[in-house]
């Protein structure tokens, strides 16, 4: 353990302070991403005003605020720039003397990569969840906070963070082939959104669909993780998607693995 803190600390350290450099550009993406969540939010009022009841596929006007809110900053905290980090070292040759240090690749990546979730969580996650909180318990009348969920969500929400990160290194090694990921990064994250959960929830999806996605790493992001915050599941279902997630964390890392032995001997750079 302490070699380690040794070796990868000082990455993390170095990825929370050019984290903060951009602290402006950060809160301003923040900004723009509360203003898509409201509207959203009248989007899925004026739906469930046509459906004619308060309730639509087991969700309540409330339950869809807490989900649109939810999916946003957990869709913050998981998500992982390993790829984006991956592809700019190949394009300016950086790439080559993190190879030559004495540290494991992937291993200082992801402590680099890491410094993300931790800032997005004091600056972002604490406090919109504490106003979600009091909205729900003004809202309802009582508190609404669930302490036991909300530890389960951040555990689920580790784990999605972890299956994030290799998913992305494994497509940033796809830069070792094609270089420049940009285009397929904009088609990557627009397929996410919609794998996730993140734009319609998967309950609202044919059964047949719903099932399939479920079982899909995606929905490992973001969806089981809000569902487990907002008590949806009982202590069988939260098992049993948990599990899901640790399986497809091990496939995940497997799959990074072995990409990165095809990638490293195809390495080819500009500028380095």
């Amino acid at each position: 353990m302490g070699k380690i803190k040794k070796l990868y600390f000082p990455f993390t350290r170095a990825g929370i302070q050019s984290a903060l450099m951009y602290s402006v550009n950060m809160i301003f993406f923040s900004l723009s991403e509360l203003l898509y969540c409201f509207v959203m939010f009248y989007v899925w009022k004026a739906v469930f005003a046509a459906s004619g009841g308060e309730d639509f596929m087991g969700f309540d006007m409330q339950d869809m605020f807490l989900y649109l809110f939810m999916t946003n900053v957990t869709a913050y905290l998981t998500m992982s720039q390993a790829d984006n980090a991956i592809a700019e070292e190949i394009k300016d040759g950086s790439i080559s003397m993190r190879l030559l240090k004495p540290v494991n690749f992937n291993l200082s990546v992801l402590f680099k990569d890491i410094a993300n979730p931790i800032i997005l969580f004091v600056m972002v996650f604490v406090p919109m969840t504490v106003c979600i909180e009091i909205y729900r318990g003004v809202t309802a009348g009582m508190v609404m906070f669930q302490p036991l969920n909300c530890l389960f969500y951040l555990l689920s929400g580790a784990v999605a963070y972890l299956i994030s990160f290799y998913m992305n290194m494994s497509f940033g090694f796809l830069a070792f082939y094609v270089t420049n990921l940009w285009g397929m990064g904009i088609l990557k994250k627009i397929l996410l959104k919609f794998l996730s959960g993140a734009v319609i929830p998967l309950a609202f999806m044919p059964t047949i669909l719903k099932n399939i996605l479920s079982f899909l790493p995606f929905a490992s992001l973001s969806y089981t993780p809000v569902m487990i915050y907002m008590g949806k599941y009982s202590i069988t279902e939260m098992l049993l998607n948990f599990g899901l997630q640790i399986f497809w964390l091990v496939m995940m890392f497997l799959l990074c693995k072995l990409i990165w032995k095809s990638a490293i001997k195809r390495l080819c750079v500009q500028g380095g």
